[in-house]
């Protein structure tokens, strides 16, 4: 294998990102979710009740995915869907008691895993490394 100052910057990303995965698999396994649903419901959480379309915006995915992990997660009883006060032909999507419970649960337990893997980095090289990922993040490419 090469040495690691002879790994490419796209390499090196790539690296990390799939040991975050990996991370992120082994975290949400004592909940069996899927990281699709753990996000959806991650953005409940924070953002709190959304229409289909909103939560697909928020999730980055087609409207048909997001029906199928809207759908799941209520068949385990994490979510629900119930008319918008707003506009009655439209429908809300939100977190159950039980959701929000292991959706808070995730968190913390996702928190502390990142907290171990990004502990290897200074206060100022987290900050700078946050602020390269969002600009890479939002970046018209």
């Amino acid at each position: 294998m090469a040495d690691d100052d002879e790994e490419t910057l796209p390499e090196t990303f790539w690296g990390v990102a799939h040991q975050l995965r990996h991370l992120r698999k082994k975290t949400l396994a004592p909940w069996d979710i899927a990281p699709s649903q753990a996000r959806a419901l991650s953005v409940l959480l924070r953002e709190g009740p959304l229409r289909l379309s909103e939560l697909s915006d928020r999730l980055r995915i087609a409207a048909r995915s997001t029906t199928e992990v809207v759908d799941a997660l209520q068949t385990r009883g994490l979510a629900d869907r119930h008319p918008d006060p707003q506009d009655r032909r439209a429908t809300l999507v939100a977190p159950t008691p039980e959701g929000t419970r292991i959706g808070e649960a995730i968190r913390a337990s996702r928190d502390a895993e990142a907290e171990a893997y990004f502990s290897i980095l200074t206060d100022d090289e987290r900050a700078d490394l946050t602020t390269i990922l969002r600009k890479l993040r939002t970046a018209e490419h």
